[in-house]
């Protein structure tokens, strides 16, 4: 499985992990029973999917006092996660440069929310990897 794919799956287990209750482990078990992902695929789509989630508060402190005429707990759940996942490989995953990060969420909040969403994605991101080159 692609870096690609690997994200996209993960964002779709941290989508379903704001909507459904349960236990990460017992969800990330089954999600991956349902999506027939081969047992060589998981390391990436596993360390983001752990990762985001062991990470929350500090993920929603960086992007939150970003988000212009919004607030972290009016956000669609879509673009939360999309925004987390984002915000995790540009501040955790040294292979990922923030230039990659920011397209790949782009590309997400294209395929799975709307152009509004896509625009302050991609603003908000901007913003944190200026700040980080600061």
């Amino acid at each position: 499985m692609s870096r690609r794919d690997a994200r996209e799956k993960a964002f779709m287990l941290l989508y379903q992990l704001e909507i459904q209750k349960g236990a990460l482990e017992d969800q990330l078990t089954a999600f991956i029973d349902t999506q027939e992902i081969k047992p060589g695929d998981t390391d990436y789509f596993s360390e983001l999917v752990r990762g985001v989630r062991g990470h929350l508060e500090t993920l929603d402190a960086i992007f939150e006092p970003l988000l212009k005429r919004w607030t972290k707990d009016r956000l669609p759940r879509i673009d939360l996660s999309i925004l987390r996942l984002a915000v995790y490989e540009m501040r955790f995953v040294e292979a990922v440069p923030d230039n990659v990060a920011i397209s790949e969420a782009v590309l997400l909040a294209k395929k799975y929310s709307s152009e509004e969403s896509r625009s302050y994605i991609n603003a908000v991101l901007g913003r944190i990897s200026q700040e980080a080159v600061k």
